[in-house]
């Protein structure tokens, strides 16, 4: 990890800078897979699977059967585990279900929000390395929850054609409309122009590489929301002299194995934290299956020692990460001094992996940054807010002068007209 000492506001633009390629690298990658999706169908995401999964399929759809053998496989103690956490995130996202608000505005009129479900929607679901069967529970219970119509789940097969056991599984249990054996750019664009087996939808969910993020971005321009823009895990930890060493340095490779492109950031006011973290992460790094990707994600992060919280608090702010952990004996300082995070854990005993897994928080954040303006998806996520309002006759008698008014200055005359005609009937 590269270490920084008191590095200047002015250069903190250039420190903190993702690992990622720019938009520009992969735009034209995107809209031509996009292009050709639209036109050609399942013809198109069948040549794409061919060309970047390794695999042809007879057909893209997974059966019934196949979900069955799949969570027959599952062992007894994993599919316990997977419980636990549904019944978690469930209680949580259950628990953000609001009442229609209502409320007279003044006499007579009366308004009031309505949630409405968002009828059908599109999960992806990263494969690759790391089939993130955690990610179905935390989009596909809150859909529930809200109650979407039609839950679409996309996924990339293996080599052989087949899908996770532990993602169909958690599938199943979550109720999920149909699911697709297609991964990346054509998975979302499947979703977004609507295939002869893919459903097309109204909103698409989930994580995923570059690619993924930036075809997220372009369905968009076709009509279709998304969640968030969320592109490689990233992680920051704030740590004073109070923190564990060796949890901190699990903490940052625990983000750091999830890929190449991850990155990892440490800030203390404690240059002891930084030399006791750099050996805990030599030692602990060497025993993991997958120190590759986490070495080479470890390569593009940083440690950032500055002199006071305050700075510290200023510059987490600034990187807005997606997960911020919070290891310090002044931790009030940065729980109420936090305004960009997507996730935010606190203490030596709250690890990210908890947020990841089985806490009931979500984990399907906003990365690069986005967190200054975007929150990770929670109940809201999957509804949609419908205002109404009616007006009583003695309501519009009181209301109808201010709005004829307001018209006439924005000089738009059919607006006034249609409370003047009302109004001169009811004074009839």
């Amino acid at each position: 990890m590269n270490i920084i000492e008191n590095p200047k506001p002015s250069e903190w633009g250039n420190i903190l800078q993702r690992p990622t390629q720019t938009v520009n690298d992969i735009e034209n990658t995107v809209t031509q897979i996009f292009d050709d999706v639209k036109r050609h169908g399942d013809e198109a995401i069948t040549k794409y699977t061919s060309i970047f999964d390794g695999v042809t399929l007879e057909s893209n759809l997974v059966t019934d059967k196949e979900i069955e053998t799949a969570s027959a496989a599952v062992n007894d103690t994993l599919k316990a585990a997977i419980q636990t956490a549904y019944n978690n995130i469930e209680r949580f996202h259950a628990a953000q279900k609001t009442q229609k608000v209502e409320v007279e505005t003044t006499n007579g009129v009366q308004c009031w929000q309505e949630k409405r479900p968002i009828e059908k929607i599109g999960l992806y679901i990263p494969g690759g390395t790391a089939p993130l069967f955690s990610t179905v529970l935390m989009l596909a219970i809150p859909a529930k929850i809200a109650g979407c119509k039609e839950i679409v789940l996309c996924t990339p097969p293996s080599k052989t054609g087949a899908i996770a056991n532990e993602i169909l599984f958690a599938a199943q249990l979550c109720g999920v409309s149909k699911i697709i054996k297609v991964g990346g750019i054509q998975a979302i664009a499947g979703l977004t122009f609507g295939t002869e087996t893919i459903p097309q939808v109204y909103k698409i969910f989930g994580p995923g590489n570059q690619f993924v993020t930036v075809a997220k971005q372009l369905a968009t321009k076709y009509g279709v929301a998304i969640d968030m823009p969320a592109g490689p895990s990233e992680l920051l930890v704030f740590a004073d002299d109070s923190a564990n060493a060796n949890y901190v340095a699990s903490d940052l490779l625990s983000q750091a194995e999830h890929g190449a492109d991850s990155q990892v950031i440490l800030v203390t006011t404690s240059k002891a934290i930084i030399d006791q973290v750099l050996k805990a992460l030599e030692r602990q790094i060497s025993l993991l299956p997958r120190q590759d990707i986490a070495k080479k994600a470890i390569a593009n992060s940083k440690m950032i020692y500055v002199e006071n919280e305050a700075v510290a608090l200023d510059l987490i702010n600034e990187y807005a990460p997606e997960h911020f952990i919070i290891c310090s004996k002044n931790e009030a300082v940065f729980v109420d001094g936090i305004v960009n995070a997507g996730s935010v854990f606190i203490g030596n005993y709250t690890p990210e992996s908890a947020g990841d897994y089985a806490s009931g928080t979500n984990h399907t954040l906003p990365t690069n940054g986005f967190s200054k303006a975007y929150s990770g998806v929670n109940l809201d996520s999957f509804s949609k807010s419908i205002t109404f309002q009616k007006i009583s006759e003695q309501g519009l008698l009181d209301l109808g002068p201010v709005i004829e008014s307001m018209a006439e200055a924005e000089g738009l005359q059919a607006h006034k007209n249609a409370v003047t005609l009302r109004l001169n009937d009811l004074k009839k």
